[in-house]
């Protein structure tokens, strides 16, 4: 077994400020990759930028990054850098920046690239280097390898195959503060998705369960302020950044499963919210795997059983109405995909995987 992790994480109030100067220890001028508005909001755009200014760092910045990125984005990003002379990038936001900033910073390295090449067997690996300044609690991006886009020419979203580590990780909770309750359950349920399906995963080893284990007992103590049962501060909200980066470090080894395959489908076909769209598929999940796996899982996210958790679920969301033609396309794609079917240590076949799928479906409680 290996345990592979090439990304420096300070996980602590005021990071970004604390640690400017390693920052800036990246390069001279900086690609700043952040989503439309969030990252003027939260205050993160601004401490990254006075850092910078105070190091005589220059950049520039390429905002408007969209939620699930798309192929056709992260190329117009690389061509914005070129044209800048960038040396290194920093990612801000949620997964959706991140992921952009490291495909960008890969493909700046590579002009020649279009989606054909990204997406195609090439082992160079060579990229920019980027931090990462996560404003969202789910993603995990901050230290995973792992870029996911949006391939409208096949209508789903795919990680490609180069992986893009982040040299350094800023990771505060305080950005959290003016989130919408939308956005920190559809993240945090993400995050929960990483650590279930690294935890069911075949590639599972010792040092992967222990940033299960360790993901979900921090998960646990904030998922009351998910629901509005417990007050929000500072501590929770850090501990929801931390839950969020174990799970990262979690699938960062054993990468993502079934739940995920699934769910790229129903944000594409409906625009289902990422987190949603997984969760909508982690009862199933969890319901086919063998009941040691199962039970542990649960009983460390601080759930009796897997109708507990759906019902904690339907609190947090409300009712998810999927079509039933997504749903067969969601089935469809990932029964034909032998590796994603085998990634899970259950190793579903075409049955049990239609029984996950309609789960949620068939068990929705009144």
């Amino acid at each position: 077994m290996s345990f592979y992790l090439p990304v420096k994480i300070y996980d602590e109030s005021d990071c970004v400020k604390k640690h400017g100067k390693e920052l800036c220890s990246l390069g001279q001028r900086a690609l700043i990759v952040t989503g439309k508005s969030s990252a003027k909001r939260n205050g993160s755009l601004e401490d990254v930028c006075s850092v910078l200014k105070e190091n005589d760092r220059e950049y520039v910045l390429f905002s408007g990054v969209e939620e699930n990125p798309s192929v056709e984005t992260v190329l117009r990003g690389r061509e914005f850098g070129i044209a800048e002379r960038v040396d290194f990038v920093i990612g801000i936001g949620g997964g959706s920046p991140l992921d952009a900033a490291k495909a960008i910073a890969l493909l700046i390295c590579h002009p020649d690239w279009g989606e054909e090449e990204l997406y195609g067997k090439a082992s160079d690996t060579t990229a920019l280097p980027t931090a990462m300044v996560p404003t969202t609690c789910g993603t995990g991006s901050e230290v995973t390898g792992v870029s996911v886009l949006t391939r409208h020419s096949l209508r789903t979203k795919m990680s490609f195959p180069a992986r893009i580590y982040p040299k350094l990780a800023l990771i505060d909770g305080k950005y959290l503060r003016n989130t919408s309750k939308e956005i920190l359950v559809n993240t945090a349920v993400d995050a929960l998705a990483h650590l279930i399906e690294s935890g069911l995963s075949v590639k599972s080893s010792p040092y992967s369960e222990m940033a299960v284990s360790a993901g979900l007992a921090v998960w646990r103590d904030s998922k009351e302020v998910l629901t509005g049962e417990q007050e929000s501060s500072p501590e929770a909200f850090q501990k929801m950044m931390r839950a969020s980066t174990l799970a990262g470090i979690a699938i960062a080894q054993t990468g993502t499963s079934i739940p995920h395959a699934l769910s790229y489908i129903l944000t594409y076909e409906e625009g289902i919210p990422h987190g949603r769209a997984a969760g909508y598929f982690l009862p199933g999940f969890l319901a086919k795997a063998p009941e040691s796996l199962r039970e542990r899982l649960l009983t460390q996210a601080g759930f009796s059983s897997v109708k507990d958790f759906l019902i904690y679920l339907q609190r947090l969301f409300g009712p998810v109405t999927v079509s039933r033609t997504t749903l067969e396309r969601a089935f469809s794609v990932v029964s034909g995909n032998p590796a994603k079917m085998e990634s899970a240590v259950y190793a579903p076949d075409a049955e049990i995987l239609r029984e996950i799928v309609y789960y949620k479906e068939e068990n929705t409680l009144s």
